[in-house]
């Protein structure tokens, strides 16, 4: 337990927010100079990343990662990602997992907000090969050479599992919507962590027009949590519906539960604990919908939940994350309420304390358990501008 803390206090805090780059929201390597051992690509799966020591290809050893060939010309090799997500980027993690003695020494990150974007991409397996002539006339195109860095020239670590987690923190706080990721000079990275809170254009949403407030494609953003054991919260406002229990948020069993459980007339079981997780909505707005779904939660969902609401600006919002989002300004939206296992869970106007418009949320479930999806529908509060779009720090983009 001890080391399971010190870890958690190790690691930076922009680890809770979405992954902008991951292909589960459309993430996308658009160009790469060289893909010989294993291709791009896997730089975004959602998947940690493995290592098979008997696989084999017939270009090398097969690896989970992105592995150029021992470069012998000038120069270095790089790639062009697609963000599947839009948005403001506070810190990337290079993962070197399992890359022993073979991984890129050092990297540079670079940045830009491409309007119209390219439309070439890179389609099918491209292990064994580099970029073409055409593929390198189409990508010249773009001068990414010359776009800002967000990240310069830093050293990594191999992929040792005590030291494979390469985080940096980034101050820029302009939509993004490519990376350049530059090897220096060469070797093979096994994931790259985008960490963010997504960005999107909210003029074209009419006054009467339903939509999810607390989405990540919407900006929607965890700021803060009481468990996440087994899955982070941050996977509740991800796209579709939950790929397996893996994509949603659970938490441990709680230690303080009773030896005999009793239910109220209700049939909600009573608990002395609860775990919770807040998130920033990506819009302040009215909701009138709460979806809660359990899906893959058949033995492991939580007996029961409430949702509470609030409006914070960003000093206040900074106040309450160092207070623990102990705050005396939560009003309850979703009263405490029975759940059911592997399953959608619908709470209309009339299940709702309906409230003026809010910024932040609280998920409450007791006493422990966990959550696919959580989805927030509501309509914009034009007048109110959201707590994200507040000062900033300057921008080299």
């Amino acid at each position: 337990m001890a080391e399971k803390r010190a870890k958690a206090a190790a690691e930076p805090d922009f680890l809770q927010y979405n992954d902008l780059a991951c292909e589960a929201v459309g993430g996308k390597i658009i160009f790469a100079t060289d893909e010989w051992f294993a291709p791009a690509s896997n730089l975004l799966k959602r998947e940690p990343p493995v290592f098979i020591a008997s696989a084999f290809t017939e270009f090398g050893k097969w690896m989970d990662g992105w592995e150029t060939r021992r470069k012998r010309t000038p120069g270095q090799d790089w790639c062009i990602i697609a963000l599947g997500v839009p948005g403001q980027i506070h810190g990337f993690d290079v993962d070197t997992s399992f890359f022993t003695g073979n991984h890129s020494p050092h990297v540079s990150i670079q940045a830009t907000c491409l309007d119209p974007p390219p439309t070439f991409s890179l389609e099918g397996d491209r292990t064994g090969m580099a970029a073409s002539n055409a593929q390198l006339t189409a990508v010249a195109k773009l001068r990414s050479e010359v776009w800002p860095e967000l990240l310069s020239e830093v050293e990594l670590q191999p992929g040792f599992s005590h030291c494979c987690s390469n985080y940096f923190s980034v101050s820029c706080r302009q939509r993004v919507t490519h990376l350049r990721l530059n090897m220096l000079p060469d070797g093979g990275i096994s994931r790259l962590r985008v960490y963010g809170v997504g960005q999107r254009d909210w003029s074209n949403i009419l006054p009467n027009q339903d939509v999810d407030l607390l989405a990540l494609t919407n900006g929607g953003v965890c700021l803060g949590y009481s468990d996440a054991h087994f899955g982070h919260p941050r996977n509740i406002i991800g796209l579709g519906r939950g790929v397996n229990m893996a994509d949603g948020w659970e938490t441990a069993r709680r230690l303080d539960r009773p030896k005999h459980l009793k239910e109220d007339e209700r049939g909600i079981l009573q608990v002395p604990g609860w775990e919770w997780t807040v998130f920033r909505l990506g819009h302040p707005g009215v909701i009138h919908s709460v979806e809660l779904d359990t899906d893959h939660f058949k033995g492991n969902f939580p007996d029961s939940c409430s949702v509470e609401v609030c409006s914070l600006a960003a000093e206040e919002e900074a106040q309450c994350g160092r207070n623990g989002w102990h705050s005396g300004k939560w009003q309850v939206l979703l009263p405490s309420t029975k759940l059911r296992p592997d399953h959608r869970h619908v709470f209309g106007e009339a299940a709702l304390c309906l409230r003026p418009p809010v910024s932040h949320v609280r998920l409450i479930i007791r006493p422990d358990g966990g959550i696919s999806r959580l989805r927030l529908i509501g309509r914009l509060t034009p007048s109110s501008p959201s707590s994200t779009d507040q000062k900033r720090p300057a921008s080299k983009l």
